[in-house]
This record gives structure tokens, C-alpha cells and sequence, in this order.
């Protein structure tokens, strides 16, 4: 009778989900594919019509946002993401920075390359070292070597590999061998972000984007149905979009010559070579303008989780109206008063505490995922837990994400 009971359970979960029955052994490890659409609001999908996420979120779970980690920018979210830290801790604290020690600049540009800044353990080096499989396409740092190791299968960062050809990749690597196959796969699209990027969140060319990353989904969905085991799709996003008027120049507030300034669009980090000009340039910023703030690294408020480790800089800046930081003159328009108008363009890095619009999306399917599930708005280092569950790899020490968060999407 117990025999019967779990093949009945089991049919009743491959309808219920529309995936096929699991061909494996009992107790066999289950599949995640991750994918992140770069720049994906927390509204879009209803906004736009996108029918597949929709429709996957119906079939599973979803949650109203999904919280990025500050500053909400694409890498260290990424790596929040799969991490389980917050960027203070995993260390990747921009898209760009200065490492005190290694005297060395950080650039997204050069990811594959920079490995002697990459002192964390993504899910996929988690995995590997406890001798699971994974694949990975173009996932920020998936094609750098971190802690000696890279994923079993990876791609080398191409910006101009079409966006099905990843699919096909992905499905193709699902279709190995067993021995062979990988259990956690990583994706990623950025039509999106450099659609909100250029034409802001509200215009017609994101709405495109929208509609092409989602048939996408729809695509690797179908795919992912059509295989002969059981595989659990989950769908987030590094951050969402604000529409941005204008930008703010630090150097007309204070001589900038005596630091380094990193500028992360609505964030700029500030390196002082001593204590006395950190509070030199801290004087002459603190209260100077109403479209920004400043702040020492140790005050930084609590909701940021970033106040630990030089990469952040001595100084942090951050603006509390829709503009951008720059230091010093640049073609586009700056203000230290209210914004200028007619330069309208999507950006992000803001607080997410301040602008709801940096919020991202998270939806999933499959096997270990509850139907029906509405989940409220949750940090995005509570992701990490989920993979490591379901994957049934052991976390290591140090996370900040906790399992509790989405236990309620969580199926045995």
C-alpha cells in the first residue's frame, strides 16, 4: 500500500505541475535551473503582459519582490544571489572598486580574469566540491576561476551569443548522461536591463524586452517539460529600474584631487589616503545638498548591511533624489539643484529601502516547489538556502541568507 500511495503522490505532482513523472531512483539528487533576467522590475511581468513568468509563478510559487542588496547594482547582486551574502561579506561591493590591499581596481569588464578579488563560494563551487555537477551560462563570475574551481560545464562571457542559442545550451546539457549531466545550471539575459538602461523602465523598447525574455521562459519551460525527469525552474532578478533625471557632481562641492572616487551611478565610493582628508571631504559633503547624503563607512545606515571592509571606501555617497553621481565634468547634464530636464534614462543603485523600483522578481516551478505560494517581499540572500536545499548540498558557514525565509515554497 506505501508503494502504491507514493507512485499515486508522485502522478498527482507531475500534473499538478505539468512535468512529466521523475524516471530516477528514489531519493535521487533533483535538477535547479536558475535564471536571471538582468534589470527585471518587480512589476513588469504584470505590467507588460508576460504571460510565461505569469504562468509560471501560477504553477508554483512567487513572490510579491524580491529585495536586492545595496548598492543595487548587477554584480554584487548576482553574487548575493548565489551566495547567500550580502556584499559586505561576499566582496563584491560594486560593479567597480578599489581593493586597498591588492592596490588593484575591480571592473565587471574583466570578471573572467580577476580572480584574486573573488574570496566567496558560489552555489556552483558549493556543489563541485561536494562532487555535484553544474553548468553555467554566463552567470556574472561563472567563467572565473573562485577557490581553484569552475563549474563542470561554462561558457566564457559572450554578450553576442543569441539569447536561444543559451537556451539550447542549457537544454543540451540537461540531456547528458546521466553520469554526465549537471544538477544545478545557471542562465542569464540582459535585454532587459540595457532596454531600461537606454529607454528607461516606462518606454516601449522595455516592454519589447520584456515580451522576448519572457517567451524565453517560455521556451526553456517547454524544454524543460519535454525532459524525462523532473527539473525546478527558478526565475529572479539582480534589481529593478528608476527613471533618472540628470546627475550631481561631487567636485563642486570639494577638491576630489587628494582621493579616489569610484562612481556606481547613484552611489560613489570614496577612498581617502588618510583619516584627516576623510574628514575633510566628509565636511564639505555632509548637508551640502538635498539630493544626496554621506556617510562614514562604520555609519552606514543598517539597512545597507555595508559597513564592513575597505573595498566599500571611507566615505560612502548615496543620492536620495532620481540622479546620478559623477565627479567631476562629463557631457551629461549635473546639477546641484533640482534635476534637469529632457536626459531621461533608466538606472538603478539606489536604496531599495527608498525606491521600491529597485525591487526584483522571483518565481518558481518544478518538483520541490509548493503550488500556490504568494511570498512576501524577501532579501535576495535568501535565495542560496533554497538551491542548497533543494540541491541537498551543505551550506557553508557564514551565509546571511536563512532557509526559514522560503521554507514555504519548499517541497520534500
Amino acid at each position: 500500500m506505501r508503494r502504491r500511495s507514493l507512485v499515486q503522490l508522485a502522478a498527482s505532482v507531475a500534473f499538478l505541475f505539468h512535468f512529466p513523472l521523475i524516471a530516477q531512483s528514489v531519493g535521487a539528487r533533483p535538477y535547479v535551473v536558475l535564471v536571471s533576467l538582468d534589470g527585471f522590475r518587480y512589476d513588469y511581468a504584470k505590467r507588460y503582459h508576460a504571460g510565461n513568468l505569469l504562468a509560471l509563478g501560477k504553477a508554483g510559487a512567487y513572490a510579491e519582490a524580491m529585495i536586492p542588496s545595496f548598492p543595487t547594482v548587477t554584480f554584487p547582486n548576482h553574487i548575493s544571489i548565489v551566495t547567500g551574502q550580502y556584499p559586505e561579506h561576499h566582496g563584491i561591493v560594486g560593479n567597480s572598486f578599489w581593493d586597498p590591499k591588492l592596490q588593484q581596481m575591480y571592473s565587471m569588464n574583466r570578471a573572467s580574469t580577476e580572480s584574486a578579488f573573488y574570496h566567496y563560494k558560489p552555489i556552483w563551487v558549493v556543489a563541485e566540491e561536494q562532487r555535484v555537477k553544474t553548468a553555467a551560462m554566463f552567470w556574472p563570475t561563472s567563467d572565473a576561476e573562485i577557490e581553484g574551481v569552475r563549474p563542470t560545464y561554462w561558457e566564457p562571457y559572450d554578450g553576442h551569443v543569441p539569447n536561444q542559442e543559451r537556451v539550447a545550451k542549457v537544454l543540451a546539457w540537461l540531456k547528458l548522461p546521466e553520469a554526465e549531466r549537471p544538477h544545478f545550471l545557471a542562465l542569464y539575459f540582459s535585454d532587459v536591463d540595457s532596454a531600461g538602461h537606454s529607454h528607461g523602465p516606462d518606454s516601449p523598447e522595455t516592454a519589447d524586452a520584456v515580451h522576448r525574455v519572457d517567451k524565453l521562459i517560455g521556451d526553456l519551460w517547454s524544454g524543460l517539460k519535454a525532459l524525462p525527469f523532473g527539473v525546478n525552474l527558478i526565475v529572479v532578478s539582480d534589481h529593478g529600474m528608476q527613471t533618472t533625471e540628470g546627475s550631481v557632481d561631487l567636485s563642486r562641492f570639494t577638491d576630489l584631487s587628494k582621493v579616489k572616487v569610484v562612481t556606481e551611478g547613484p552611489v560613489a565610493f570614496i577612498y581617502a589616503p588618510d583619516s584627516q582628508t576623510a574628514a575633510q571631504v566628509y565636511g564639505a559633503l555632509k548637508g551640502k545638498s538635498s539630493l544626496f547624503d554621506v556617510y562614514y563607512r562604520k555609519d552606514t545606515p543598517s539597512n545597507w548591511h555595508f559597513n564592513e571592509g575597505e573595498r566599500i571606501g571611507d566615505l560612502v555617497v548615496c543620492v536620495k533624489a532620481p540622479v546620478s553621481i559623477i565627479a567631476g565634468p562629463r557631457e551629461r547634464p549635473e546639477s546641484s539643484g533640482p534635476p534637469r530636464a529632457n536626459s531621461s534614462r533608466g538606472a538603478h543603485g539606489f536604496d531599495p529601502a527608498g525606491f521600491k523600483t529597485m525591487q526584483a522578481i522571483f518565481y518558481a516551478a518544478g518538483p520541490n516547489i509548493r503550488p500556490g505560494v504568494v511570498l512576501p517581499a524577501f532579501e535576495n540572500v535568501n535565495v542560496f538556502p533554497l538551491l542548497a536545499k533543494i540541491l541537498e548540498i551543505q551550506s557553508p558557514p557564514g551565509i546571511d541568507g536563512s532557509e526559514k525565509v522560503l521554507d514555504p515554497a519548499y517541497r520534500e
